[in-house]
């Protein structure tokens, strides 16, 4: 029986793929939460992940025990998160989407350069403990990356607390209001500010605990690191539909298994523009279906 054709390669391809998935998972909600209630496509969400990185760097070397380095990077990008929503979005708000747009990359330049001045452009290790990095043996034929184990749970525990805020408490449920019809949601009592600010720190709080997972696999920081994670996430939404958070956890675990088979089946002279047959696939995903597997199929007019 050829490796391709036997159980274990699936079992690994599939435990691959959840535990990347996982990752992109986290990644797409807390884009898709800021444009459900803004509409905005906010592409700073990667340098809020960097932010978080570096965060998470600085109480390491200052002595803290990881546990708590994991939480005040999420806390910190949360704060970063909240500041940038005030600052750079809150004045903005109602403007054309095309000014909000650039408005979001501008901030990711600012906020780029800001740390090419503060910790050079020089990449970082980032220590992990052997928690994190160690590889578990299944049977003799079967890997399972501790790192994987990790993702998978924090997905499942912060996606099914996201659930129940949204779905069992007066904030989320007015979230869901604002995302939904925000003019409606305002006749009700409900004020959008608080609700954009809620959903920026929530999306900013998934950011700071997708990073940490994703410096297990990368091993380094740098001041340019956000640009991959939010393209990536990006990606997703487009994939799953974008502006619902179904449809952005759906479209992080697609996009897992879609490049990890793509990995487990390419020849390994190609393997390297796995990207770009990505890429070419959510090109033909957005021709058959544009709004995405669980998104509008009427396109919305501008």
């Amino acid at each position: 029986m050829s490796m391709i054709g036997s159980l274990g390669f699936w079992i690994q391809q599939l435990i691959n793929a959840l535990g990347l998935g996982s990752q992109y998972a986290l990644m797409a909600v807390g884009l898709a939460m800021v444009f459900a209630v803004m509409r905005l496509i906010n592409f700073a969400h990667g340098t809020v992940m960097m932010a978080g990185a570096y965060i998470g760097l600085l109480l390491l070397q200052h002595g803290w025990p990881f546990s708590a380095v994991v939480i005040g990077a999420i806390a910190g990008a949360a704060a970063l998160g909240l500041l940038i929503e005030r600052i750079a979005y809150r004045p903005v708000r109602g403007a054309p989407d095309v000014a909000l747009l650039l408005n979001s990359f501008a901030v990711a330049v600012f906020l780029e350069n800001l740390a090419i001045l503060l910790f050079s452009p020089r990449s970082r290790p980032f220590p992990m403990p052997a928690l994190l990095t160690q590889v578990l043996h299944i049977g003799g034929n079967l890997f399972l990356p501790s790192i994987h184990l990790w993702a998978f749970g924090s997905a499942m525990f912060a996606l099914g607390a996201l659930a129940l805020f949204v779905t069992r408490t007066r904030l989320g449920l007015a979230m869901r209001a604002a995302a939904e019809n925000p003019t409606a949601a305002q006749l009700l009592g409900i004020e959008i500010g608080k609700v954009t600010m809620l959903a920026f720190a929530i999306g900013s709080a998934m950011a700071g605990l997708a990073v940490i997972l994703w410096i297990a696999h990368v091993g380094t920081i740098n001041p340019t690191m956000g640009f991959e994670p939010v393209l990536k996430a990006f990606v997703a939404c487009v994939i799953g539909g974008f502006g619902t958070i179904p449809g952005a956890v759906l479209g992080g675990y697609l996009l897992g298994a879609l490049e990890i088979m793509l990995q487990g089946f390419l020849p390994s002279g190609i393997v390297g523009y796995r990207d770009a047959f990505v890429y070419g696939i959510l090109i033909l995903i957005l021709l058959v279906r544009p709004g995405g597997v669980l998104g509008y199929l009427e396109a919305e007019r501008v």
